[in-house]
């Protein structure tokens, strides 16, 4: 149980952070002020301040956030707005300056008293320093560039003030042209709607790009891979009346080597019904013979009983679960990565229109953070392969159900976007703030039916 639970909360966090990666990167790429990088949903446990960003850790694991500049800015800049704005640019201040620790370190994140005090110390020192000769170079010493014009508004109404919070009340009341100019450059709600619709695209992308990376490494440390032995023959079935036996190794089919059980599987589904030369091997008596048979594979009817036509061919073996670690080199493992990912990508696609459409039943399709710890759990019992074969899965499902139109969810605001685009002007606030209320009733009652399906399967054993 141990196990499932540290599988699990190492599979997901490491998934998060890639997901909010992708947001972080390409927001600081477009020029939009990050103030929080989160693993995990509040209450916060710890954090550190680098540069612009915060960096914690939250108490609920399931989950991670990257909060941007402007995320509660409405459709005009308010003095809320401003006062947020020019706090953080105080933070890069202090982060970057002498005088509050070496700005190439990280920094603690601390009650607003405490600086507010270091704040107007800081400021009284660059305000000295400029004044003196050759106090621009004085300045970049400090810092590590020159001040920015935000930051001189700050500094220069501290120091008049001799109090920060006043300093902030009057700036955000009547704030400067160039100080409300600068807040909509970093702000993301004030981006062109194309900035905003790569950054909120950015998060799905990461996880379904990481797929393949995740599938690389795995294909280049080795998969367990069954051999083609043959474990039980079904009766009356072609591969009984060919003579086959169980135990027996199937080494070619029409000349093609056979090396595992899943390029015998695959030569048989794709032989559409015509007569197959297969090579096998038998221990008999101690001694080990190479022998020919010729077998014609069938259609399964048990798939779909009612049109025996549409079952794949079979010839109807089993595998007796020999195996060994196939290994790749690093091209031919990337190029067998993007095979399978384009390949779990169609079978996901398919899984999720069978539940939209009826064909697969809810119950025995989804499943929760229950269900997530019980499988990591497994697949880490079987080893490093098997559970980087479950992270790629799981990488790929929050990718693509992230792009679900759903508020919310990443999709939901890229829908918001493309109503953007059509309108020519965004929706009020007052429907997207309906449409986000919504999405929360919608997603706190799926995630209630997964949870409580987890536990009834638990029950059921």
């Amino acid at each position: 149980m141990l196990l499932s639970i540290v599988a699990a909360v190492a599979v997901l966090a490491v998934l998060i952070i890639v997901h909010e990666t992708g947001h972080f990167l390409v927001a600081k790429r477009a020029g939009v002020r990050v103030l929080r990088f989160s693993l995990g949903y509040p209450p916060k446990l710890f954090g550190v301040r680098w540069g612009e960003t915060e960096y914690a850790v939250s108490a609920a694991p399931f989950g991670g956030y990257v909060r941007m500049l402007g995320d509660e800015v409405a459709d005009e800049v308010g003095a809320s707005d401003v006062k947020a704005y020019l706090r953080e640019i105080g933070r890069d201040l202090l982060s970057r300056c002498a005088l509050a620790a070496d700005s190439r370190q990280p920094q603690p994140a601390s009650a607003n008293s405490a600086e507010d005090e270091r704040l107007l110390e800081v400021a009284k020192n660059i305000v000295g320093l400029s004044a003196r000769e050759n106090g621009a170079n004085l300045l970049r010493q400090q810092i590590g560039r020159e001040l920015r014009t935000e930051e001189s508004l700050l500094v220069e109404e501290v120091v008049r003030q001799d109090s920060v919070e006043k300093a902030l009340d009057t700036l955000s009341e009547t704030p400067p042209a160039s100080l409300v100019g600068a807040l909509r450059r970093q702000a993301f709600p004030t981006q062109p709607l194309g900035k905003r619709t790569a950054i909120v695209l950015a998060g799905p992308l990461a996880n379904i790009l990481f797929v393949p990376v995740i599938l690389t490494l795995v294909f280049v440390y080795g998969v367990p891979t069954l051999l083609p032995v043959i474990g039980q023959v079904k009766p009356n079935l072609p591969a009984e009346h060919a003579g086959l036996r169980a135990g027996d190794r199937i080494v070619r089919i029409d000349q093609r080597a056979v090396r595992s059980w899943e390029e015998l599987s695959n030569l048989v589904k794709k032989s559409d019904g015509r007569a197959l030369r297969v090579e096998f091997e038998r221990q008999e008596q101690g001694a080990r013979q190479v022998l020919t048979t010729v077998i014609r594979a069938q259609r399964e009817s048990g798939q779909n009983p009612a049109n025996s036509a549409s079952g794949p061919w079979v010839i109807g073996v089993l595998p007796r679960g020999d195996a060994y670690m196939q290994r790749f080199g690093p091209l031919s493992a990337g190029a067998r990565a993007l095979t399978e990912t384009a390949k779990m990508t169609a079978m996901l696609v398919g899984g999720i229109a069978r539940i939209v459409t009826g064909a697969a039943p809810l119950r025995e399709t989804l499943g929760g953070p229950i269900m997530i710890a019980r499988l990591a759990g497994e697949q880490a019992h079987q080893g490093v392969a098997n559970l980087g074969l479950f992270m790629a899965m799981l990488s790929l499902e929050l990718g693509i159900i992230n792009l679900f139109p759903v508020p919310m969810l990443d999709g939901g605001h890229l829908l918001f976007f493309a109503i953007e685009g059509l309108r020519g002007r965004p929706l009020q606030v007052r429907h997207r703030e309906l449409a986000q209320q919504a999405g929360l009733v919608l997603l706190a009652a799926l995630m209630a039916f997964v949870i409580f399906n987890d536990i009834t399967r638990l029950a059921q054993g």
